[in-house]
């Protein structure tokens, strides 16, 4: 793998990994039509710190809340161990991470099927339809009402719904992060809200995803001829997937959430079916 392709699948990796776009449906792409060597065939210790890189993008850009989280965390614990009264504002962190913690729990019943799953990856077809499927899912979000819960008001229900949207992502070529902003906002949850808590969600989510990874990128083996490049497609992933959530956000605030990205999608989709009936 040269430098040059690690910085495309980095940027890749980084832009599609926030808006939502699916980064697995492009890398994808870039694998069977342009045999571009890609995280899934053969680079796994690549796949590793790409998604190693945009789990840093969302500890950058939600620093504060990952401190509060723990910070509250940790006073919850200790004021139960003590006996201590309730403070008047709560615990708003610690409920955060409840949240996360639900809403991460539906991907456990993805584990069976991984494989299966996973085999539609080379199927360029399912890939142009799954674009399709997300460019109308973005058109529904946009057509949200505007909400108002937040980590203080959400429900449990509300965190598993969106947690089974999240595990509805793993299919390639479905966004987890419009899936799982679409199902926020559909739960009645405010916009910058839904985008916060949609990407704090990835973070349990790719780290158990990375862990699995992990394992089989070291009973692959580990060539040394392959550092520079995949540390410099980690970075690239890193500084691109911090900007694209900076960008998310923009949309977000704006109310034209998926306005300009739908139809991109739906563009990607078609050329997508049309290449895979030409191109084998």
């Amino acid at each position: 793998m040269s430098i040059g392709a690690a910085v495309l699948l980095g940027l890749i990796q980084g832009i599609a990994e926030f808006l939502p776009i699916s980064s697995s449906g492009h890398l994808s792409v870039l694998q069977n039509f342009f045999h571009l060597q890609t995280a899934e065939n053969g680079h796994l210790l690549f796949d590793v710190l790409l998604h190693l890189g945009t789990l840093l993008a969302v500890c950058a850009a939600y620093w504060t809340d990952l401190q509060e989280i723990a910070a509250d965390s940790i006073r919850f614990v200790q004021d139960i161990r003590y006996r201590r009264p309730v403070p008047k504002k709560g615990y708003p962190g610690a409920r955060l991470l409840l949240m996360m913690f639900f809403g991460t729990l539906p991907l456990a019943f993805v584990l069976p099927v991984k494989d299966l799953l996973e085999s539609l990856y080379y199927k360029t077809w399912f890939i142009g339809l799954t674009f399709l499927l997300t460019g109308c899912m973005l058109y529904v979000a946009d057509q949200m009402p505007r909400g108002k819960k937040n980590g203080k008001t959400m429900t449990l229900l509300n965190a598993l719904l969106i947690g089974v949207c999240q595990a509805i992502a793993v299919i390639p070529g479905v966004s987890r992060s419009g899936s799982t902003i679409t199902a926020g906002l559909a739960n009645g949850l405010g916009r910058s809200f839904a985008v916060r808590y949609s990407l704090l969600l990835s973070l349990p989510a790719v780290l158990g995803a990375n862990l699995l990874s992990l394992i089989d990128a070291i009973q692959a083996g580990v060539s040394t001829a392959f550092i520079l490049p995949y540390l410099v497609g980690m970075l690239t992933a890193a500084v691109s997937g911090y900007f694209s959530i900076v960008l998310l956000r923009r949309l977000l605030r704006s109310g034209g959430f998926g306005k300009g990205l739908r139809y991109y999608l739906w563009g990607a989709g078609v050329i997508t079916l049309l290449l895979s009936l030409f191109i084998r």
